[in-house]
C-alpha cells in the first residue's frame, strides 16, 4: 500500500475524484458512502501517484512509510475495507 487514509478524513470525496486509478472508496454515490466514518485506499490499486495527498484539505492521507505511530492501525483498516 502506497498511501493510507486516517481518521482525520472528513469524507469530502475530493481525493476519490482526484485518484487516477479509482483506488479510493467509497465514492460519493457508492452504496455505504453514508455509513462509513472515512474513505479508504485499496492497497492493490494504489499506484503511489500522490494526487490524493495534494488535494486532501484535512491532511488525512500519509505515505505508509511516513504514517505516524499513533495512526499505524489505519494501514490495516484501509486494507481490511477491501477484503
Amino acid at each position: 500500500m502506497a498511501y493510507v487514509i486516517t481518521d482525520a478524513c472528513q469524507k469530502d470525496f475530493l481525493c476519490a475524484t482526484e485518484c487516477t486509478t479509482t483506488a479510493i472508496h467509497p465514492l460519493s454515490d457508492e452504496a455505504g458512502a453514508d455509513t462509513v466514518t472515512q474513505l479508504f485506499i485499496n492497497p492493490d490499486e494504489c499506484i503511489d501517484c500522490g494526487n490524493c495527498i495534494s488535494i486532501c484539505p484535512s491532511n488525512a492521507i500519509f505515505p505508509i512509510d511516513e504514517l505516524p505511530a499513533d495512526k499505524a492501525g489505519f494501514a490495516e483498516k484501509n486494507a481490511a475495507h477491501f477484503q
